[in-house]
């Protein structure tokens, strides 16, 4: 089993905040990932007053545009096989599932049945560029980024346990996902346990502006005044 320099409880914690705030967090402790890890372009979000979801990424590829060219017996491995890298966890999962076609979205993978197993899998929801539907009848808490599609088509699972990107979001295997209605973002295992502090510290930092700003009489040369008080603070 492998081992990480964090706990679920770590992993919880870290709800607490919204993908944006992670990101500000991450520009401090880790500034060179400043200008990647996280999703470029907006999604449709299955519930998005939802809290933010965070696990460990279980990634693999679909295609729906053409039927696979397997046997119905070859599919089925494929999708055994998918069901039981996703089950092999010891934490909470984000499945991130790259749509290959050259118009992803053409066929949803996502339902009432897929999320359903994936929630039991111990899934929390999934980041994807591929499309999701039965948006009434979705597993309870469980959330999609995606696109949304009523039809199948041709679904059919091509691979898994192999880096994907999706939306200029780079994912690897066991990568922490942050996601909610902004999208999303890739958490380095080293920072997670550092994220909390650096949020208090971000938060304190902003309060000085924040409240300055909305008090009467708010001006220039009180908001020099706070920017530099905010600076003083560590």
């Amino acid at each position: 089993m492998a081992q990480y320099p964090f706990t679920a409880a770590d992993l919880e914690a870290l709800k607490a905040w919204d993908t944006p705030t992670i990101c500000n967090a991450l520009e401090v402790i880790v500034p060179a990932r400043r200008g990647h890890g996280f999703s470029v372009r907006p999604f449709q979000v299955a519930r998005p007053s939802a809290k933010p979801i965070v696990g460990l990424a279980r990634v693999g590829t679909i295609r729906a545009a053409f039927p696979s060219g397997r046997s119905k017996e070859a599919d089925r491995a494929a999708r055994i096989g998918w069901y039981s890298y996703v089950a092999e966890a010891a934490l909470p999962t984000i499945v991130v599932l790259q749509d290959l076609d050259d118009v992803p979205g053409t066929g949803a993978f996502w339902g009432e049945v897929n999320s359903a197993v994936h929630k039991g899998l111990g899934a929390e929801g999934c980041v994807t560029n591929g499309s999701f539907r039965d948006i009434d009848a979705l597993a309870p808490g469980f959330q999609i980024l995606g696109v949304v599609n009523p039809s199948h088509a041709y679904v059919h699972i091509v691979d898994w346990n192999r880096p994907v990107t999706i939306h200029g979001m780079a994912v690897n295997h066991d990568d922490v996902i942050h996601a909610d209605l902004h999208g999303a973002v890739v958490i380095p295992a080293e920072a997670v346990k550092q994220i909390p502090a650096v949020v208090d510290l971000l938060t304190r930092k902003e309060a000085v502006i924040l409240d300055m700003a909305r008090a009467p009489g708010f001006d220039i040369e009180k908001l020099k005044a706070a920017l530099a008080a905010s600076d003083e603070i560590h």
